[in-house]
């Protein structure tokens, strides 16, 4: 992810350490991603489904889901705990 803007050179860490607060929503991300894919094994299988049909699929979507998470959680932390807005004019301005 860019440290700062490169349209408009806006520093994105307002203060250090602001995005600490992303590792809680992707924790979040993470439980729903692993009680989906739990979920749906369970339904899946009848319930019959041994200790390594759960693991198996779970730790390799949470891998695969990894990046995902953690740039999405950083731009949801920017957007709801920020006060930095998008601005269009100087969007056009700079090009």
């Amino acid at each position: 992810m860019n440290a700062s803007c490169p349209v408009c050179n806006l520093k994105f860490e307002i203060e250090p350490g602001f995005f600490w607060g992303a590792m809680y929503i992707s924790y979040g991300f993470s439980v729903a991603l692993m009680l989906i894919i739990g979920g749906a094994i369970l339904l899946l299988s009848s319930g019959e489904a041994n200790f390594w049909m759960y693991i198996i699929p779970i730790i390799s979507s949470f891998i695969l889901f990894t990046p995902f998470s953690y740039r999405y959680s950083r731009v949801i932390m920017i957007y709801v705990f920020s006060p930095i807005r998008f601005n269009p004019e100087l969007a056009k301005k700079n090009g």
